[in-house]
């Protein structure tokens, strides 16, 4: 009896009629994604994923984006991003490794982006902020299933 009635209370919060192509991923104050891996069913064309900062503290001392790329590719696009600078979200311009990428928000704000997944099902993807030190820690794994 409480399965059923935990499952009509989920199905009235509409929670379970969400759309699964639709993810949202916050970031804080302390270096943090909310999630260590996101998965999306390999029957999205697309993905519409949202950024949320939820800290305080501007851009320009704890901004955060969300990036994907190739697992093996992290490093190499976290490393060119550095010299790239905020006005280009800390990263490298034109690069194919990055197969995804939000710009860089600070505390309070949001930003969005939607992208192909068709092509990704079976990858080593991650994820991660490009923020200069901040990819050792903000990371997590993308799956496409």
């Amino acid at each position: 009896m409480k399965k059923i009635i935990a499952l009509c209370a989920l199905l009235a919060s509409g929670q379970a009629l969400a759309n699964n192509c639709e993810l949202t991923v916050e970031a804080t104050d302390t270096m943090q994604f909310n999630a260590k891996e996101l998965t999306v069913p390999a029957s999205c064309k697309e993905v519409k994923l949202t950024l949320k900062h939820v800290g305080t503290l501007p851009v320009n001392v704890m901004g955060h984006n969300w990036v994907l790329t190739k697992t093996a590719d992290v490093s190499g696009v976290a490393n060119a991003g550095i010299a790239q600078g905020l006005d280009k979200n800390y990263l490298p311009a034109n690069d194919d490794r990055i197969l995804a990428a939000t710009k860089v928000v600070g505390g309070g704000a949001s930003t969005s982006i939607s992208f192909d997944v068709s092509a990704l099902k079976g990858q080593d993807l991650t994820f991660f902020c490009s923020f200069p030190g901040h990819s050792a820690i903000m990371k997590g794994k993308f799956v496409v299933s």
